[in-house]
């Protein structure tokens, strides 16, 4: 049996996780990981046995106890957020990295029901370069056999917040295995309970990862146990079917239960998984490239659908002018609806205005109006992106510092450049320029007016450019060691016009220096921002092509930038990201 070792690790919000760490006994070459994620309600000691029947002493293998699980603190089976257990996953990579000199593309994950729902949420969000992703009956539906059980939970939950549901799952239905089963009944870190905020988040983040599969390029196993009285199968097939890898494979198991690899005959599923991850060792690390992902594929294909007509008098061609003329109805009470047709829905003026997150309008019906305007989806998405680039360019601020550099922001899109201005707010010292730009009048004029008011006009000033001209961009004076780009690359489709862009930057920002990008890689409003909604461009539809986080990185990394960390908000809708050129 191989060595165990017990550690923590500190997670983004000071919460220190349990793992478990089993050195490599044969050390030739770089180091490897294999890092274990346990089924929901289970713990890191139920996976434990993998280590030594995978039979891989060449691994370092880690596996931790999720939050609330376990050794690691947090109310049992319950977690912040669907999204926050996503980004543990990616701390815990990052700590293992940082601490036993690990590189990324030396990872390989195999993940079991929930804990395989939450490595794909990672994989699909912030699109890691590991080597191998091995799926064991991922919980993408789970059986809840009560009629309409979904949205009874979501509406209890408005009415009594956060509760806890018990497992109705027995044991001999988990597994064949007898010791399994007995040591399921008798294990006293195993949790019945799970919150409802985990377990609607769950099917939540499933529903939109078995959806946009096609984002997934690292190579994957998928293994399905064929009498599974816990999960559906037909999602998980659906996400084998979009995966957007070129290396995956699909391996039904007959007669096993849902503990996959905890079952009787485990051996097969093991065997399976250890050959898929020494294969995809045996070769450099080759992922598709996604740099014409504007001429072909999945979402080339459906920004161009959403910019067809529909046929005249069709259902949905009803439905649509019924939303439009509703919203033409709406501009005259509400200030945030008037102000998107006037100047777009994807101004500078209107994000600023989602940013104030102010409801005004004409009387009371007015400010209802606003408010749930302000309250969609995509402007809370919006909001927690300002959040997000505030918190990315402070942590970028620090680490020049930290290599006593000069802070020289610019910031090529910048709309009123809320979120730079805001972002100083207990910054000591302040930057030593602020170069705000953006193409728009309307911006440069309140942009300017911002920073008067926010008192910082001797570092910062604010002119109009062009942010794809890269020979302008490239001339930038003084040389920044800051760039900023901020919901601008969504709305154009050409990867052509943002690899040139991102090149301009890359010619300015000095070695060292540092970008902060964003992405929307989903949106679950596509269809009614195309039908329904008008662009800053002389009122046309505002259709948009969303770019996988994978193409944003290999976009970025095409000019010479290195991604350090992201963040994505609890939806996936809209990512952050910190690179530092090479």
């Amino acid at each position: 049996m191989r060595e165990q070792q017990q550690h923590t690790f500190s997670t983004h919000d000071g919460v220190e996780l349990f793992y478990r760490h089993w050195p490599a006994t044969e050390t030739t070459g770089p180091r490897k990981a294999i890092v274990l994620f346990h089924r929901g309600h289970e713990h890191s000691g139920r996976i434990a046995h993998l280590v030594d029947e995978l039979n891989l002493p060449q691994f370092d293998c880690f596996a931790w106890d999720a939050r609330g699980h376990g050794q690691s603190p947090g109310e049992r089976g319950d977690s912040p957020s669907f999204a926050t257990s996503a980004r543990d996953v990616q701390t815990f990579c990052d700590h293992i990295g940082a601490t036993y000199g690990i590189e990324e593309d030396n990872f390989a994950v195999i993940a079991q029901s929930v804990g395989a729902v939450i490595a794909a949420t990672w994989v699909h969000d912030y699109a890691p370069k590991i080597r191998a992703l091995v799926l064991a009956s991922p919980a993408f539906k789970v059986k809840l056999y009560v009629p309409f059980a979904r949205p009874g939970l979501a509406l209890m939950r408005k009415f009594r917040g956060n509760f806890f549901v018990n497992s109705y799952v027995k044991a001999k239905f988990l597994s064949h295995d007898p010791e399994r089963v007995a040591s399921y009944d008798s294990d006293p870190l195993i949790t019945k309970a799970i919150s409802v905020n985990v377990l609607l988040g769950l099917y939540e983040a499933a529903d939109r990862v078995v959806a946009d599969a096609q984002a997934i390029q690292v190579p994957t196993q998928l293994l399905i146990s064929g009498s599974d009285f816990v999960v559906h199968r037909k999602p998980q097939q659906q996400f084998f079917d979009r995966l957007g890898s070129l290396k995956k494979e699909l391996h039904i198991l007959p007669g096993f239960f849902h503990d996959t690899l905890g079952e009787r005959d485990r051996a097969t599923a093991v065997s399976s998984a250890r050959r898929f991850i020494l294969q995809n060792f045996e070769h450099p690390l080759d992922r598709a490239s996604l740099l014409d992902a504007d001429k072909l594929g999945a979402t080339c294909a459906e920004s161009e659908a959403l910019a067809a007509p529909l046929p005249r008098n069709s259902l949905r061609d009803l439905y649509w002018r019924m939303t439009r003329a509703s919203m033409g109805l709406g501009k005259n009470l509400s200030d945030g609806v008037k102000l998107g047709f006037d100047t777009g829905f994807d101004s500078g003026s209107t994000l600023d205005y989602v940013y104030r997150n102010t409801p005004t309008g004409k009387g009371g019906l007015g400010r209802m109006i606003d408010t749930n305007y302000l309250n969609s989806i995509g402007w809370r998405g919006i909001r927690q992106r300002k959040l997000n680039v505030e918190e990315l360019l402070r942590l970028a601020m620090a680490k020049l510092r930290g290599d006593d550099r000069e802070v020289r922001i610019v910031d090529i899109a910048a709309g009123h450049g809320r979120y730079i201005l805001e972002a100083l707010q207990g910054v000591s010292p302040l930057p030593e320029s602020i170069l705000l730009r953006d193409y728009s009048d309307i911006n440069v004029r309140d942009g300017g007016a911002l920073i008067r008011e926010k008192g910082l006009g001797d570092i910062a000033q604010f002119v109009k450019g062009d942010a794809f001209d890269r020979l302008d961009l490239a001339a930038l004076d003084p040389k920044p060691t800051l760039a900023v780009v901020s919901g601008l690359y969504e709305l154009f489709a050409d990867n052509g016009m943002v690899g040139g862009s991102l090149a301009g930057l890359a010619e300015a920002v000095e070695p060292g220096g540092y970008l902060v990008y964003t992405g929307q890689p989903w949106h679950p409003q596509l269809e009614l921002i195309a039908r329904a909604l008008t662009s800053h461009r002389q009122g046309q539809a505002w259709v948009m092509r969303r770019r996988s986080q994978a193409e944003m990185d290999q976009l970025v990394e095409a000019a010479g930038f290195r991604k350090i960390t992201q963040r994505v908000d609890e939806w996936g809708i809209f990512t952050v990201s910190l690179a530092q050129k090479i």
